[in-house]
């Protein structure tokens, strides 16, 4: 079997997964050892869903930029996993001492602290969504020619990718959700659960056009 085959099938394999942990990490009340391990997952399975929706593209379009999406959504997953881990030690470091302290001033103090600390992972957040936004444009610039995945979700994307990123300019140094605005993440991500569903429809297409290719 060829390996650039191996890499579309994984690739939709690690893109379904990502779909399912997405959802659990933004609305599961999950216990913290089960949260840090979707967490730490989150990054690596969307690189790698990434890395093979670049080899499912790349028959038809072998261009710089469909490199490019692929190492921006590589580094996005990365950014994204420091983000949430940043994130869970500061809430958990915080969320502790403002519960033991005793004097009403010093957990006002201790508050105070943490929204400056939290500026931290808020900005880590703009950060993968930028890398995120990049990485699906020219994702989605390179699928309107495609024979399995074509205009109409090509064009999807980049309006996702744009629009992603246009709310994130407006509202930094906080992100979208966080500054009351409308957060397109959760329409990118099922943007790319559509995406993976056809690759996943479109194996035996892979399969074909993949062979001899270096």
């Amino acid at each position: 079997m060829d390996l650039r085959y191996r890499w579309v099938k994984l690739g939709a394999i690690c893109g379904l997964l990502v779909s399912f942990v997405y959802p659990l990490l933004i609305f599961g009340n999950l216990p913290d050892l089960v949260a840090v391990v979707l967490m730490s997952a989150f990054g690596p399975l969307l690189g790698i869903a990434s890395v093979g929706l670049y080899h499912f593209i790349a028959p038809v379009r072998r261009t710089v930029s469909l490199q490019i999406a692929a190492v921006s959504n590589v580094v996005g997953g990365t950014l994204l996993t420091t983000m949430l881990i940043v994130q869970s030690a500061i809430y958990a470091r915080m969320e502790k001492a403002i519960v033991r302290a005793t004097d009403p001033a010093a957990a006002e103090t201790l508050k105070a602290i943490w929204r400056g600390v939290d500026s931290v992972q808020l900005g880590l957040d703009v950060a993968w969504d930028v890398f995120i936004a990049l990485g699906t444009l020219l994702l989605a610039l390179n699928m309107l020619g495609h024979p399995r995945l074509g205009k109409i979700i090509g064009g999807l994307g980049i309006a996702l990718a744009l629009g992603l990123f246009a709310l994130n300019a407006y509202t930094f140094p906080t992100p979208p959700g966080d500054a009351g605005q409308f957060d397109l993440g959760p329409f990118v991500g099922l943007w790319y659960l559509a995406v993976t569903i056809m690759i996943l429809r479109s194996l035996k297409w892979a399969r074909e056009n993949t062979k001899g290719l270096s």
